[in-house]
This record gives structure tokens, C-alpha cells and sequence, in this order.
């Protein structure tokens, strides 16, 4: 039996789903961050739809991961990943993680890059072990590259 989960093209009527996966997805880091809104928790998806690569994670008709991207020239940014909490710990960011390097390679793309807080430090270690490399950090980003082989 294959997967309890589809990623398909994001399309319009996906926005709300979208939003609340990643309102869901980035609320347990906001006690790590004093507090703080991580930005993705305040973008109108409606608009992210409208202007980038998007892909859902589709479960039964529920959106439960996000994937938005950036291609310019030869490089692939991951702007933004996530997956339900509901839907941690079942492999489905990893797999996001090998269908948005697919797609960078369809793209004749050379790397990919993300970027990640220095306090969401599970992420940096994920990717670490996922075969990306950090470039540099500061007290807001660890930023992250990998090269498409």
C-alpha cells in the first residue's frame, strides 16, 4: 500500500489549508522564540500561491505539509517546508525534502539553498543529515546549502 499522503501542485483553494498547516507547523517553536511569530506563520498564502512554486502535502482531502520555492538562474530556494504536527515523524519532510530536489534538478538547477533559525537547531541537524551543508549563521538564520548531483 503506498502512502496515506499525495504532494501535488498547490492551486488556490488550497490557501487556507495551507495556512493553517503552517500556522500548526511553526506554533511550537513560538515558546523557543520568546514568544515570537517565525515569519511563515504570517504570510497570506493566497498571495504565496499567486507568486511561487507551491506544493501541498494532500492527505484524504486535508493539506498537512507545504512546500514553496524559488528558482533563479542555477540555484533552487527552499523558502518554505513544513508538516503538520499531526504528520511529524512519518518521513513526509524528508520526502518533501527529495521531491523539491527532483524538481531542482528538472529545473537544470546546480544547488539549493534554505534557511532555517539558529534556535530550531533539530532543523539544521535534519538537513545536516539529509546532505546539506551550512554556509554561515548569524542570530537569525543558519543558512544552508546543497549541491544537485
Amino acid at each position: 500500500m503506498g502512502a496515506p499522503w499525495l504532494i501535488r501542485k498547490a492551486t488556490s483553494a488550497d490557501s487556507e489549508g495551507l495556512q493553517d498547516c503552517m500556522e500548526s507547523a511553526y506554533a511550537p517553536y513560538q515558546s523557543r522564540m520568546g514568544g515570537k511569530r517565525l515569519p511563515p506563520m504570517d504570510l497570506d498564502y493566497s498571495d504565496e500561491l499567486n507568486h511561487y512554486p507551491t506544493w501541498t502535502v494532500d492527505s484524504n482531502g486535508r493539506v498537512v505539509g507545504g512546500l514553496i520555492m524559488v528558482f533563479q538562474n542555477d540555484s533552487a530556494l527552499i523558502a518554505n517546508i513544513a508538516v503538520h504536527p499531526e504528520f511529524q515523524g512519518q518521513r513526509l519532510g524528508g520526502e518533501q525534502m527529495k521531491f523539491a530536489e527532483a524538481i531542482s534538478k528538472e529545473k537544470s538547477c546546480l544547488e539549493m539553498r534554505l534557511a532555517t533559525h539558529p534556535k530550531l537547531a533539530e532543523n539544521a541537524s535534519l538537513n545536516n543529515h539529509l546532505g546539506w551543508n551550512e554556509l554561515d549563521r548569524d542570530t537569525e538564520q543558519v543558512r544552508m546549502k546543497k549541491k544537485i548531483s
